[in-house]
């Protein structure tokens, strides 16, 4: 499974107390990697390999939440381009290379 990202609005978020609270129960479940929480629009952001139903439930004990996204960490997806833009040009060099042979042998 890869990274991904919840963004998760949390109404009866208001204060410190209630705000650790959240963050505690969050970082009980498997997986997740950071916790942002956010007092003044009320919303948290978790980033991990975790599931998102587990964390829904932790937090419905608080009180009432809102689902705003789930997807995949931005993180990841530059990695994984740097990575085939790395894998492209081995294979670019590794041509130039066979053709530069074949213009040696004639």
């Amino acid at each position: 499974m890869a990274a991904q990202k919840v963004v998760l609005r949390v109404p009866t978020m208001t204060d410190d107390k209630v705000k650790q609270k959240a963050i505690e129960a969050v970082a009980d479940i498997y997986g997740v990697d950071s916790i942002v929480a956010d007092l003044k629009e009320n919303k948290m952001i978790i980033i991990g390999e975790m599931d998102t139903v587990a964390i829904a439930k932790k937090l419905k004990k608080i009180g009432k939440i809102d689902i705003v996204s789930v997807g995949p960490a931005k993180e990841e997806k530059k990695e994984e381009k740097k990575e085939e833009k790395k894998e492209e040009k081995k294979e670019e060099k590794k041509e130039e290379k066979k053709e530069e042979k074949k213009e040696e042998k004639k």
